[in-house]
């Protein structure tokens, strides 16, 4: 891989490293201090200070200071850079026209201007995701219970799409939420509205009780399982409240 980097340049000079990048698609970052404008569907103002500007090749343009993970400014990819000096500046400008907004970022001064061709493709596997989780149930089901057989990933319903749709080894259908990390009473509350619209779908009434929860001797014609390798406590007392079942899984065999 090709790298072009550039300590304290002038601006006459970051402007050529500029306008050889863009014409190569390179990957560009500039250091320095400087101003942010933009102007579009808004407008803002950021007052001089030392930023990071990162150009991509797709068009994107993101402004990042020292503090958080999101930029303070950005321009989404299939946006169009350019560069010049004007009134003693370096200026850095990202463009789009549906809708028109423009970025503009004034270097008083450049640290560091730094190019490279990145390559390698975009496709990002990921390890230990729910969709791993998702894959060890459909490959061994009994891992929730004995008996248990998924019928569908992804199943529609009125509250959204189900992880997993299946029935117990007594044909009572089960609506199973993967969880890849410890999760608390949220993932209750989720796989809680699953349970009620599969059972208004299927004509069921809830149990007797407080809503949710499963006071009859019977079991429920719904049933839910959440599947996650650990839940809160709080999480724990909603499922034994609304008579689900957790079974303590993660994506790969040792979680």
């Amino acid at each position: 891989m090709t790298v072009t980097s550039v300590h304290d340049p002038s601006h006459r000079e970051a402007l050529w490293e500029l306008e050889d990048a863009f014409e190569r698609g390179d990957l560009i970052s500039v250091f320095g201090r400087c101003t942010v404008s933009y102007e579009g569907r808004a407008a803002s103002d950021l007052g001089a200070g030392d930023r990071l500007l990162v150009l991509k090749p797709d068009g994107a343009a993101l402004v990042h200071t020292d503090e958080g993970r999101q930029p303070v400014n950005w321009q989404p990819p299939g946006s169009e850079h350019r560069a010049a000096v004007r009134e003693g500046r370096l200026r850095v400008r990202s463009t789009r026209t549906n809708p028109d907004e423009t970025l503009t970022v004034r270097f008083e001064r450049v640290h560091q201007l730094s190019a490279m061709a990145v390559t390698g493709g975009r496709d990002l596997t990921l390890h230990g995701s729910e969709e791993d989780l998702r894959t060890r149930i459909l490959e061994r089901p009994e891992l929730v219970e004995s008996g248990f057989e998924p019928k569908a990933t992804e199943r529609p319903s009125s509250a959204g799409p189900m992880d997993v749709f299946g029935v117990d080894a007594d044909g009572t259908p089960v609506v199973v939420e993967l969880k890849r990390r410890r999760v608390g009473p949220d993932a209750v509350g989720q796989l809680a509205r699953y349970v009620r619209a599969l059972r208004e779908e299927l004509g069921a009434e809830e149990p007797d009780g407080d809503e949710g929860s499963n006071d009859d001797e019977t079991d429920p014609v719904v049933r839910g399982v959440l599947v996650a390798p650990s839940v809160t406590d709080r999480a724990a007392e909603r499922l034994a409240d609304r008579g689900f079942d957790h079974v303590a899984l993660g994506p790969t065999p040792e979680e």
